[in-house]
């Protein structure tokens, strides 16, 4: 069984940056397109970037392209998101997530392997 763990999350100034690291274990990112998640109180989680088994491909929400990047060090079996010109609206829970077959989605449901979570604050 995959076992996924998001570190990195903290307290942030508007405008700052952060990086978040997902580890994996019992298997490849190689094998897998990987997704990165946040969730607010209120709201539903929401698809922030992903990246396809290649790590050729990467996709973004609306809401973060241009100001996140999502990569991956195959060496070590980590994914990382770059968080950069970060807003306050950007402050939620931020999850990794895998999943086999049909490439990259943007719906949570379709990921099999969810990570803990990190929680980034950005400070107005």
């Amino acid at each position: 069984q995959v076992q996924l763990v998001e570190s990195g999350g903290g307290l942030v100034q508007a405008g700052g940056s952060l990086r978040l690291s997902c580890a994996a274990s019992g298997g490849t990112f190689s094998n897998y397109n990987v997704g990165w998640f946040r969730q607010t109180p209120g709201k539903e989680r929401e698809f922030v970037a992903g990246l396809t088994q290649t790590g050729h491909g990467s996709y973004y929400a609306d809401s973060v392209k241009g100001r996140f990047a999502i990569s991956r060090d195959t060496d070590k079996n980590i994914v990382y998101l770059e968080l950069n010109t970060l807003k306050s609206e950007d402050t939620a829970v931020y999850y990794c997530a895998a999943k086999n077959f049909g490439g990259v989605r943007s719906d949570p449901e379709l990921y099999d392997y969810w990570g803990q979570g990190t929680q980034v604050t950005v400070s107005s």
